[in-house]
This record gives C-alpha cells, structure tokens and sequence, in this order.
C-alpha cells in the first residue's frame, strides 16, 4: 500500500512539473527564441517585417499615384509649363508633350511618363518617359524622353513634396534647378540652397490606351 501511494504522488508530481514546462512555454510568443525578452514583454531580435514597397507620399498623394495627368510648371518661371521632346524645357512651344503622369515604383523613386494632348492622335496616347541623358558631362546634366523602362535606374526620379503645395524634384543625389542660360539641368547643390520647385496641375485622369 505504501508503495502504490509513494508511485502515485511521483506520476502527479511528474505530471505538475510538465504543466509547469508546457505552460511556461505558451507564455512565449512565437519566435520568442530568436531574441530577448524586454521588460515591456517585447521580443528583441524578431524578424522584421519588410517595409511597404510604395512611397508613403504615392499613397496619399492622387497627384503622385501614376493615375492622374498633370501639367508640371516652375514656381519661380515664366508660369510656362514643362515640355519634353528632345530635352525637358521650360515653355519651349516645341510641340513637345506637356502631360505628365509621376508613376510610382516603390521606394519613393517614380518613372515620370509623357503623353501629348488628348486629340485623337494614337501616337500621343503612346508614353515616353523622362531619362537623364547619358551623354551629357557633369555637374549638369539634362533629360531627354525615351521609351520607358522602369528599369533602368537613369528612368528613376525623387519627387519631394514641400509642405507648400510644391515639389522637388530629383535624380539619385540631384535635383532639377533652372540656371540661366542653360535652362533645366539636374545639378548637386552642395552647399547652396534649393530654390527651384515645381507646382504640380491636375488634368485629368491617367487612362491612355497605347497603341501596343
């Protein structure tokens, strides 16, 4: 009788300290191995989640969604909006595409495509997209419109918004400024300040149907 007893109380103490362990392990949240505890219960060391693939700005901007057309124009210029043929210009009336649809591509990076105007020419419904022109020599260099691929990293453009309904607009560490004489380059700033931004105008919604 002794005996039987002293087996039961050992199978129920076995038994508790197995409720212990598995409980002690619920109490940790999945992955909680892979780091350290805080006070606050949080796990250090957790696998992080991947950040979103679109700009924030896309997101919340309609005129920065790659779904509206918008006419791009120097705040401090002439009031002339932009146009790109061969070279983007400041009100040049070369008959160049004027309509801009900024596209984003994640990573607050945009590919801004070209359209002409909407007269029922197929060949102004086919885009173009900005490029820094690959020949030019630096510090200032120049875009051109080619077929577009988004791809290609010189296709790649920043779009700052300024808080004042304006916008920057840049390439890898460049921004586009207008210099006298020479129109709209991209160019470093180094030291100086950034005084050429861009007011962005909605025309309409961006639903082209390209020829291919």
């Amino acid at each position: 009788m002794f005996t039987m007893k002293w087996v039961t109380g050992a199978a129920m103490l076995a038994c508790t300290g197995a409720l212990v362990a598995c409980q002690g392990g619920a109490d940790k949240a999945p992955g909680a191995a892979a780091g350290t505890p805080t006070p606050s219960g949080a796990v250090t060391g957790a696998p992080t989640p991947p950040a979103p693939t679109t700009s924030s700005a896309a997101a919340t901007d309609p005129l920065l969604s790659g779904k509206r057309e918008v006419t791009i124009t120097r705040v401090q210029g002439s009031g002339k909006p932009l146009e790109i043929s061969g070279r983007l210009e400041e009100g040049g009336d070369t008959g160049g595409r004027t309509l801009f649809v900024p596209t984003p591509i994640g990573g607050d990076r945009y590919v801004i495509r070209a359209f002409g105007t909407k007269d029922g020419h197929p060949a102004n419904d086919d885009p173009s997209c900005w490029q820094v022109n690959g020949l030019d020599i630096e510090p200032e260099l120049t875009i051109g419109a080619v077929v577009c691929d988004q791809d290609d990293p010189i296709q790649r453009f920043t779009i700052i918004a300024k808080g004042d309904g304006t916008y920057a607009i840049g390439s890898e560490t460049r921004f586009l400024q207008h210099l006298p004489g020479n129109g709209l380059v991209l160019k470093e700033l180094g030291n100086a300040k950034l005084d050429t931004t861009f007011r962005f105008a909605d025309k309409g919604p961006a639903d082209r149907q390209p020829i291919n």
